[in-house]
């Protein structure tokens, strides 16, 4: 057995050159459409980071509300992060008048990475109807009937 293995061994020949380099050329191929495909993911994953970060600090700030019902101005990030939101992820205060209301409208920045978004006075319609591949730039929520909007930068 080990002499007929032996002798049908030596009849075989390598790949030749040219075979090597049609596959070189395929898994090249394949790696030119890969690679920016799983960059895009990576983006878009980001932006649904942040934007999930916007939205459970909407609903922490609709507990805050329910148990504090005096209070009228907005809800800062900061002050929901005292017992009602365990982690803001990317979220911190932003502009001239940062926090959520009480209508649910958030005024925040989030980054990730090489993505930031900026929501000014948007509610939960605003965030939710803004696509994750959204290109960069104001987002105006009108044709999801949302309120406020949405910036991204990426």
């Amino acid at each position: 057995m080990k002499k007929f293995i032996q002798q049908k061994l030596k009849d075989q020949k390598g790949m030749t050159l040219i075979e090597l380099l049609a596959v070189i050329v395929i898994i090249a191929i394949i790696a030119a459409i890969a690679i920016p495909a799983i960059g895009n993911i990576i983006e878009n994953s980001r932006v649904g980071a942040i934007k999930s970060d916007a939205l459970n600090a909407i609903s922490a700030a609709d507990l805050y509300y329910a148990d504090n019902p005096g209070v009228a101005g907005p809800v800062t990030i900061t002050t929901l992060k005292s017992g009602y939101l365990k982690d803001a992820g990317s979220l911190v205060d932003d502009g001239a008048t940062p926090g959520i209301t009480k209508a649910g409208l958030i005024t925040a920045k989030g980054t990730v990475g090489t993505v930031s978004i900026t929501f000014t006075g948007a509610d939960k319609k605003a965030i939710s109807g803004t696509p994750n591949n959204s290109p960069s730039a104001a987002y105006v929520n009108a044709t999801h009937n949302g309120v406020g909007t949405v910036t991204i930068a990426r």
